[in-house]
């Protein structure tokens, strides 16, 4: 039975929101919990948007967080297609897009993130695409299918994770694909040149064409349909679609319009929150994509845009509402899968930050261990079709100490027998 006496809100439907749902009920809260939806889906997941739903490997209702009826079940006040057009700390109320006003005791904002969009010129035109919402990956998917029965040409701007993964699902059904990056490599700004090259090498061998060190300035096209994109080194690309694929922006509107201390772009963005994801206002949290919150083991403020931070900074979040002891203080996680190749990645070392790649394994194979690392101290860990070896390496990356090389490398060492 709902106690109407508190009343927390959620601004936000993705994973965090709907965890921190979840979680406030298996906590034993008892008053109302208000999640407020600004799509028209129940929460859902995003990974699969650009892995197994875009490649019709998965059904649509596997992307669901919880089923339609567990909201009611549970008690959790449902809002969909709405938006949160104003926050007012000093009321402690919140104001819908039809107007409707709620009042919240606690408000967690899971408002995640949104595209970056191109700004050149033909960006209006039918044939291009952003991939964020479920609604993009349902009309990609279409687009794909149309790409690879008539030999069609995607360009990807932006050779990051969601570009290459819709250039292997690209790939899969045929279409011809160009990825443009300003960068070397794919990857640069997460795996650095060590390992960008690796992912260049595997798309190389399926057909992907590469334009690198370039940024694309214009997309043409005739009677509304896009023709070619261009980029500023003079070079044309024939182009039937268009995928931006150049980052996610933190959605911080109703955090900065509501006067809550934000982080400068030049440093991630987002919404600053301390290890208990409290925001400059004790009574507002913030979870997901769209919180930055200092971490400890790297000694900075981080914002992660991946499904593990969703996942886990969600619930999170609704404990330390609860008045919880609550630390926040997981490894950055998140997995990929394109074409045969499966990984996932544990840590934080962007280019820069580390001294030596260490490989474990055969990357020729593209069966290994990478390890980036700092004063013989591992950053971060890669684990490329290599299975059951996340928690060793966490491990290793939380005792921050200093590990023997040569023994990180040999495989016939157990990665468990480093960990002090």
């Amino acid at each position: 039975m709902v106690d109407a006496d508190q009343t927390f809100v959620i601004v936000g439907g993705g994973l965090a929101g709907a965890k921190a749902a979840e979680t406030l009920r298996a906590e034993g809260f008892h008053g109302r919990v208000i999640l407020i939806c600004d799509e028209r889906d129940h929460p859902y997941e995003r990974p699969p948007l650009s892995k197994g739903y875009l490649l019709g490997k998965e059904e649509r209702d596997s992307v669901f967080v919880h089923e339609p009826a567990w909201y009611a079940r549970n008690d959790i006040e449902l809002h969909l297609g709405l938006p949160v057009v104003a926050l007012n700390r000093a009321s402690k109320t919140v104001r819908l897009g039809d107007g409707t006003v709620i009042r919240y005791d606690k408000l967690l904002l899971a408002t995640g993130a949104e595209p970056r969009r191109l700004d050149i010129p033909g960006t209006d035109l039918v044939g291009v695409h952003h991939l964020r919402r479920l609604a993009h990956a349902e009309r990609l998917k279409g687009v794909l299918t149309s790409l690879g029965r008539d030999n069609g040409h995607l360009v990807i701007a932006g050779g990051g994770w969601i570009g290459l993964e819709v250039a292997a699902a690209a790939r899969e059904y045929g279409a011809e694909v160009t990825v443009v990056e300003p960068e070397p490599t794919p990857l640069h700004g997460v795996l650095g040149p060590e390992l960008g090259n690796l992912f260049a090498e595997l798309h190389r061998e399926h057909g992907v064409r590469f334009h690198f060190g370039a940024r694309l300035t214009e997309i043409t096209g005739q009677d509304g349909m896009v023709l070619a994109a261009h980029t500023d080194d003079g070079e044309e690309h024939l182009a039937h679609d268009v995928l931006a694929a150049i980052g996610a922006a933190p959605r911080v509107g109703l955090a900065e319009a509501a006067g809550l201390e934000l982080v400068d772009r030049a440093h991630g963005g987002g919404v600053a929150v301390d290890a208990q994801l409290r925001t400059s206002d004790p009574d507002i949290h913030a979870a997901g994509d769209v919180a930055a919150f200092h971490h400890v083991l790297f000694d900075t403020r981080l914002r992660v845009e991946h499904w593990a931070n969703a996942l886990n900074g969600g619930p999170a979040a609704a404990r330390a509402m609860l008045g919880r002891d609550v630390t926040y203080d997981r490894v950055p996680y998140f997995f990929s899968d394109q074409y045969d190749l499966g990984m996932e990645y544990s840590g934080w070392a962007p280019p820069g930050s580390y001294d030596e790649v260490v490989i474990r394994g055969d990357a020729g194979k593209r069966e290994f261990i990478a390890f980036w690392m700092k004063d013989n101290r591992v950053l971060a860990g890669m684990n490329v079709n290599v299975w059951d070896v996340t928690e060793p390496i966490q491990r290793l990356i939380r005792s921050r100490a200093r590990v023997d090389t040569d023994a990180l490398a040999d495989p016939h060492v157990p990665l468990e027998n480093l960990v002090p």
